[in-house]
């Protein structure tokens, strides 16, 4: 059972030092009515994180965390593995009972293992109390009912980033705004020898992104509002004859690209067109060889299609708590110290645009208007569908998500290896294995 005090303090209401160790300035301090948390003796920590793509983030991440050590004693080592091994990672951690102590994971992965979580309710709510609320579909990924199981961290903004002149030089002065659009204009990019690129291999982030949008953007879904598998619809078909049509204007080998191979691809001029996090764009501008590249790269909204509206996933992250720390306070305590409005906005401001705010009260972060580039990536966070939609997130949603059901099946089709019918009934089935309604 954890022990948490309420302390306040003098009539200005704030959280004393003494809250953690007596250490923390009046400007660290927390807000008033705050659950406050009192790091075990000899505490220490280890999170488990993904590797950054924005250097500058991971730093204002470390430098927080140094700060939380001066301020309590307690050391937190920061362990980082690949986009892709971060999920399989965490998934033995929790059945196996030993490993980190925290971990920052994708969308709905807590819902693999809720009962291997510590319930973080009390700082769930106090912080979105404290901070104009969370917003609502990153809040989803980190509940489980009534009950914090993690605490939403970000979502990482998904745009269309191009060559400017390539598109130009393709016919088009503006960039399409709709699917019908789009789909012409990557085939005069191919006509030019300048062609588009996304991923259909196992990709967390940017095939995950990819392929919901293809399914979403037609008004496909996977499941309904009580969790019936209904993938397999009309909307679902045209999708995939869409996704055919725009992979013939692609460039070879996109069926096994992870989240790097897009950048890569763009950075090394290979293509002119692809989605990514605004990290490709900081890459390009931090080389001096990749001076023209940054100069010539915009960013815009992923189109919309037949449905009418912006349907988009977004990368989303949550960061909790296994059960089988030995340090639940001290581990709470640093979360509680991560959200604080001077150590958050300074990690927002860090990533230079590339991981949006979990929270409404930082929207105003000074990141989002510093550079043109960053427009497309500032509402992130509000306007992310969650990848469980439109049924409730939970296992079932999570298991879908991990064993990349949707991804593969739009691979299998523009590959040839599965008619769409065909390509459809195999997601179908896949994903009843986890929808039992």
């Amino acid at each position: 059972m954890i022990n948490r005090r309420q302390v306040l303090a003098g009539t200005a209401g704030i959280i004393t030092g003494a809250a953690l160790g007596g250490r923390l300035s009046m400007g660290e301090a927390f807000a008033q009515g705050a659950p406050t948390f009192t790091p075990e003796p000899g505490a220490s920590l280890r999170l488990l994180r993904w590797v950054p793509f924005v250097p500058a983030e991971e730093e204002a991440f470390l430098a927080n965390t140094k700060k939380f050590t001066d301020a309590t004693g307690v050391q937190v080592r920061v362990d980082k593995e690949s986009w892709e091994d971060v999920r399989p990672k965490a998934a033995v951690a929790a059945n196996v009972g030993s490993g980190p102590d925290m971990v920052m994971s994708w969308f709905d992965d807590p819902q693999q293992y809720p009962d291997k979580l510590v319930d973080v309710t009390d700082l769930g709510t106090s912080i979105g109390a404290a901070n104009g609320g969370w917003y609502p579909g990153l809040e989803s990924y980190a509940r489980r009912g009534d009950r914090f199981i993690a605490l939403p961290l970000c979502a990482i903004g998904n745009a269309v980033v191009y060559r400017d002149s390539h598109m130009k030089a393709a016919g088009f002065q503006e960039f399409p705004k709709d699917t019908a659009g789009f789909l012409e204009l990557c085939k005069a990019l191919k006509a030019k020898g300048t062609p588009a690129g996304f991923p259909h291999g196992k990709a967390v982030g940017d095939g995950n992104n990819y392929a919901h949008w293809l399914l979403w953007s037609h008004g496909g879904k996977m499941v309904d509002e009580s969790g019936k598998v209904t993938i397999n619809s009309p909307e679902t078909l045209e999708s995939v004859k869409y996704a055919m049509e725009l992979y013939k204007t692609f460039i070879p080998g996109t069926e096994s690209w992870q989240d790097v191979n897009n950048n890569r691809a763009f950075l090394a001029g290979q293509v002119s067109l692809t989605a990514n996090g605004v990290s490709v764009y900081y890459a390009a501008l931090k080389d001096p060889a990749m001076k023209e590249i940054a100069e010539d790269m915009r960013s815009v909204n992923l189109p919309i299609g037949p449905v009418g509206q912006s349907v988009e996933l977004a990368q989303a992250s949550t960061i909790s708590i296994f059960k089988h720390t030995k340090f639940p306070e001290a581990a709470k305590a640093y979360l509680q110290f991560l959200y604080q409005p001077d150590n958050m906005n300074a990690w927002i401001q860090g990533a230079s645009a590339y991981c949006c705010q979990p929270l409404k009260a930082f929207e105003n972060n000074p990141v989002w208007t510093a550079n043109p580039i960053h427009a497309a990536y500032a509402k992130a966070s509000a306007s992310l569908r969650p990848n469980g939609y439109a049924g409730p997130l939970g296992a079932a949603s999570a298991g879908v998500m991990a064993d990349y059901v949707l991804v593969d099946m739009y691979a299998e089709a523009v590959t040839g290896q599965s008619s769409p019918e065909d390509a459809i009934k195999n997601a179908e089935r896949r994903a009843n294995r986890y929808y039992r309604v």
